[in-house]
């Protein structure tokens, strides 16, 4: 597979504080996310997957340097744009494979039943099909936040600031609007930092910040320990 297709992606321990002076600094040089239909940013809403002896998540406490995720993604609880993704982590370097799919396609997952595919590692619903047949993958936690977005096409750059992360084990409840949530322990806003081959020097000077600290965090973790 083609190396230039994973992306470097970095998370950083981030207050609320520090989020909103970092805010201050990109809005007046980078453009927003085009997802984003107020000045707030918008809500991604995720249903994660996992097998049925949780590799992901043993995966990814364990720190494993090659994990996969399984998800479906939404937007301000619409179902207007349904996102069926699977994030591949090598090392630092991500790789996001992503396809649109039906509400039916969505319900059909969620309970387990394989839904159309090309016979090909890369579309999505391929590896969601897999897992299903061979390891039994199945709808495990709603992960929730509210997420502003900046974007700079040179180097392919996207700076996110997620902050209101919860959780709910409601699955049937998602993409209904209507999900009770729970906050999960710890640290509950996160900068992340993503890019291709190079990250500008000026957005990584207007990024500086004493407070700072590089993290392993994972939304899917925390929110699924949340109930353990």
């Amino acid at each position: 597979m083609n190396e230039k297709m994973y992306r470097v992606e970095d998370k950083y321990d981030c207050s609320l504080q520090t989020m909103y002076q970092l805010q201050q600094r990109l809005s007046g040089v980078l453009k927003a996310d085009g997802n984003e239909s107020t000045g707030e940013g918008y809500e991604v809403i995720s249903l994660y997957f996992d097998d049925l002896t949780d590799d992901c998540l043993n995966d990814t406490t364990s720190g494993s340097d090659q994990r996969l995720k399984y998800r479906i993604r939404i937007y301000n609880n619409s179902l207007d744009r349904i996102n069926l993704e699977v994030k591949e982590k090598r090392g630092s370097r991500v790789l996001k494979r992503v396809r649109f799919i039906t509400e039916q396609e969505m319900r059909d997952l969620m309970n387990g039943r394989c839904i159309s595919a090309s016979p090909s590692m890369e579309d999505p619903a391929f590896l969601f099909n897999l897992q299903i047949r061979t390891k039994g993958l199945r709808p495990k936690v709603i992960v929730a936040y509210e997420r502003k977005a900046y974007v700079y096409a040179p180097g392919n750059v996207r700076i996110t600031f997620d902050r209101n992360i919860r959780a709910s084990r409601r699955i049937t409840a998602f993409g209904s609007g209507k999900i009770p949530y729970d906050l999960p322990d710890g640290q509950n806003a996160v900068l992340e930092v993503k890019y291709d081959a190079f990250l500008p020097a000026f957005i990584r000077q207007l990024l500086e910040d004493g407070s700072l600290l590089q993290t392993a965090y994972s939304k899917y973790r925390i929110c699924r320990e949340r109930y353990q």
